[in-house]
């Protein structure tokens, strides 16, 4: 069985700039990947086809193509799109003006989709291909927060909220999970076993490159699924990989005034101004060489996998979805190709719960510290360049667990009245520990903009909490509501269901935490 993942995933951005950081990203990310690849999976759908592959979509994602704001930003966006192409048509310049044709219609037909089937949001979309059996929903943690650095209380509290949110817009309870950046300690599997998570993925070292196997971890029923690097990487890795042919359109090359882009990737080394003008028919054809490249090394692998094990194998290829179409931008023309090849050359697809389902689990192990990032360690979030946001993190989460504790707000719900303020502490301080900004910063990219994005968040945290603590409550109510006009994703966030100090679950020390 070979099984695809897709995880899709951005930051909270809306109300939080626009260019270059901010939600130009989501716009881009929304036209160039979700809107394409749902555009896919629909198509295939529609004929028939079921299990094509495993799609996470974490919770703060699924927040901002449900959220009022963000969907009226994005019909303004594709809007703007389709004038910059046209007038890129009409340009006098060649290069310019076949962009400008090739764009427009995409950006035409981008809208189409839009305004027919995503006006209302991704719920309702997402949880059609779910009735249909075209894809397996993978859920996961509010906020996306780098787990095993986590206090065991929060991390609990964001995966039980981001479950129930996931069951609120699609119907039915996740019963796998994307672990942010596939990070792991040994003890998180008990808190997954206790929210009913049944698989989650781990990146193949982790499994020291053994993957044609999930594996239960630990004293617990939850299966770890690896993927398979040398399956993974052939389409994309740290050096190579697909994207980067000569014939694939630039991601980084504009055209100033237009907007557009204009060029093919040429070269690694050749400069921006010197690359070739985009082909679509020289894209076309290394579409063709890519897909039946991938289908011979997914049916190797297969093939080398069972001869080694003696038994029928899994191989499971996990991509970020912003790789098809935002990144890459003949990426979702690819996906297609491939999701209609792989079953015409005799190879099984399915999703992680049909794997499970069939029996492709193993022995139990017990899992090394371990993440998808450079390393697979945890030298991304925890390395000495982001010390700072460890220490920002340990800081915010003792403040926000310290305000709302000593209130007396959480326990069992009914116990006491819904405390928004409280809820909104919460809200900011898993949003100060997104994963996100570590990585930015580790990468330099965007470094200053996730710095300022933890902080503010952090301030939130600190200026609510130091009025709740005064004895100010109608101060911290005035202060929480106004950070909750930029910052009310997650509605049903409730403190009241924040785990009790005596009530917290196994887990590994907490980085930071004195």
């Amino acid at each position: 069985m070979f099984a695809l993942v897709l995880h899709s995933h951005l930051p909270w951005l809306p109300h939080h700039g626009r260019w270059p950081v901010g939600e130009e990203w989501l716009y881009q990310s929304w036209a160039g990947s979700y809107l394409r690849v749902v555009d896919v999976l629909r198509r295939l759908s529609a004929e028939g086809r079921t299990d094509l592959l495993t799609l996470g979509v974490t919770p703060v994602l699924a927040a901002q193509l449900d959220d009022p704001h963000a969907l009226d930003g994005m019909h303004h966006w594709l809007g703007n799109w389709s004038l910059r192409a046209a007038e890129a048509a009409a340009s006098r310049d060649a290069d310019r003006r076949a962009a400008g044709h090739r764009e427009y219609g995409e950006a035409a037909h981008a809208l189409a989709e839009f305004e027919t089937r995503w006006r209302h949001g991704a719920s309702p979309v997402l949880r059609r291909l779910v009735d249909d059996h075209a894809v397996d929903l993978l859920g996961g943690p509010l906020m996306h927060p780098f787990q095993p650095l986590l206090d065991p209380r929060l991390r609990t509290f964001s995966l039980r909220e981001g479950l129930r949110d996931g069951a609120r817009r699609l119907g039915r309870t996740p019963a796998g999970i994307w672990a942010p950046e596939c990070a792991f300690t040994m003890g998180m599997e008990t808190g997954y076993a206790a929210a009913g998570v049944s698989h989650f993925l781990v990146d193949g070292p982790a499994l020291r490159g053994d993957t044609t196997l999930g594996r239960p971890v630990g004293d617990t029923d939850v299966v770890a699924f690896g993927r398979d690097l040398p399956v993974s990487y052939r389409v994309w890795s740290p050096k190579s990989g697909y994207p980067g042919h000569a014939a694939y359109r630039d991601f980084h090359t504009y055209d100033h005034e237009s907007g557009l882009k204009t060029a093919r990737v040429t070269g690694r080394s050749v400069a921006g101004p010197d690359k070739a003008p985009y082909r679509p028919d020289l894209a076309a054809g290394a579409i063709a060489d890519h897909v039946r490249d991938f289908v011979d090394v997914v049916r190797r692998r297969l093939q080398d996998e069972h001869d080694r094990t003696g038994r029928p194998a899994l191989v499971t290829a996990a991509f970020d979805t912003e790789l098809f179409g935002h990144w890459w931008h003949e990426g979702p023309d690819w996906l297609e190709a491939v999701l209609r090849a792989l079953p015409a050359a005799g190879v099984e697809m399915g999703t992680l719960s049909g794997a499970r389902a069939a029996g492709y689990v193993g022995e139990p192990v017990a899992l090394p510290d371990t993440s998808w990032g450079s390393g697979k360690d945890w030298r991304v979030w925890a390395g000495e360049q982001v010390q700072d946001l460890v220490q920002l993190n340990a800081e915010v989460t003792a403040t926000a667990l310290g305000s709302v504790g000593t209130v007396g707000t959480v326990g069992i719900v009914g116990a006491a009245e819904r405390d928004r303020t409280a809820d909104q502490i919460l809200r900011e301080a898993l949003l100060a520990v997104s994963s996100d900004w570590a990585f930015m910063v580790s990468k330099d990219s965007a470094a200053q903009y996730a710095r300022d994005r933890a902080h503010k968040h952090a301030h939130a945290v600190r200026e609510i909490a130091a009025a709740r603590t005064a004895g100010r409550p109608d101060v911290a109510a005035r202060l929480a509501a106004g950070w909750n006009a930029a910052d009310g994703l997650f509605p049903d966030l409730d403190a009241r269901r924040l785990p009790t100090s005596e009530h917290r679950p196994e887990g590994s020390p907490v980085v930071g935490k004195g």
